[in-house]
């Protein structure tokens, strides 16, 4: 089924950004997946995101692979570039994309199995290139659009709808991140939008690959008792790690000394996240204590979610191989393409 175009309709009276634009601006076509899905939840905190930044719609490319996740990008910011790929292929795309030309927002949208199955290889390396984008993993445990079968996801235990039992270990896409070396890592829940707005801010604006997988219910599949991806049993068992708020630099920030437990992160524009600690100790810019904390709450039977790790002051994909800073599709022919001579006096040196 193909998605149907929303009205160009637009109330006089709607609330504009800085550009102009109002939410309804950075909307898509209209959704064909299943009422009550996670995903088209992702979908409005996306737009709620993008609009509060005043993010140009024209200014973001929107890459996908397969799957109901992939579907997503069709859902917002129709303005935008866009790139649906092959299953699984998303971030070797995003990759080339990205070198090619540096200046837009890059937001990958995969699902578990897009990004855990058949893509696992693919992300590994985009998390090693630390390529500059945001990567939101839509996490149900089951591939919707086959009927339901576990994806790499599903927890040991989970049930799925006609009865099944899953006996594989799953891969965690949050510790997976941690131990490949993410400068950015969160997890967020589709039913939780004061949560995840801030959070998808935040992670569009680090400088480097930022991985947000969010526990997206599929009301078809997975939303069962037995569970572990149901809606009731992330909102019973969800633990947020850190209460998270973006804060957009529009002037001088001073921070009072006081003894509350508050990090403050510098992105790379000079905005600011605030994150104030609800876990003693807890500190989000320590990788192990990330990881520590992760996997004590699998322990328990608990999700973590909220910002958990943020590296700062690594390197990104084009500080790490030299890049020029004109973006390649702006440079010009002879640029790209020095002639004969020069290329023997490059490929001289690795004689």
């Amino acid at each position: 089924m193909s998605s149907i175009t929303k009205p160009s309709v637009r109330h006089p009276s709607a609330r504009k950004n800085h550009l102009g634009l109002s939410r309804a601006d950075y909307e898509g076509a209209m959704s064909t997946l299943c009422a009550g899905c996670g995903h088209d939840s992702v979908t409005a905190a996306l737009v709620q995101a993008f609009w509060e930044l005043d993010l140009p719609p024209h200014r973001a490319a929107k890459m996908s692979g397969i799957g109901c996740s992939s579907k997503t990008t069709a859902y917002f910011m129709k303005q935008s570039h866009g790139f649906n790929s092959v299953h699984g292929r998303m971030p070797s795309v995003t990759t080339g994309a990205n070198a090619a030309n540096r200046e837009l927002s890059y937001i990958g949208i995969s699902g578990d199995g897009d990004s855990l199955n058949i893509g696992f290889g693919q992300l590994a390396h985009a998390i090693r290139r630390n390529v500059n984008m945001l990567y939101v993993i839509e996490n149900n445990g089951v591939y919707g659009l086959t009927k339901g079968q576990f994806s790499a996801a599903a927890d040991v235990g989970s049930k799925s709808r006609k009865g099944e039992v899953n006996e594989q270990t799953p891969i965690d896409p949050v510790l997976l991140a941690l131990t490949l070396g993410a400068t950015f890592v969160a997890r967020s829940f589709s039913g939780d939008k004061a949560q995840l707005v801030p959070i998808l801010k935040a992670g569009l604006m680090h400088r480097g690959f930022a991985l947000i997988d969010v526990i997206s219910p599929c009301v078809s599949f997975n939303d069962h008792e037995g569970s572990a991806k149901s809606y009731a049993y992330v909102r019973s068992h969800e633990v947020e790690t850190v209460a998270a708020d973006f804060v957009p630099l529009r002037r001088e920030i001073k921070v009072p000394e006081t003894h509350a437990e508050m990090t403050v992160v510098r992105m790379h524009d000079g905005s600011e996240v605030r994150l104030h600690s609800t876990a003693p100790g807890y500190n989000p810019r320590s990788r192990d204590t990330a990881y520590r904390h992760v996997q004590a709450c699998i322990k328990k039977g608990e999700v973590a979610t909220g910002l958990l790790f943020i590296d700062d002051t690594g390197r990104c994909m084009h500080d790490m191989h030299r890049t020029v800073t004109t973006p390649l599709v702006e440079l010009p022919y002879e640029a790209l393409c020095p002639g004969k001579v020069a290329m023997e006096r490059i490929v001289s040196r690795y004689r």
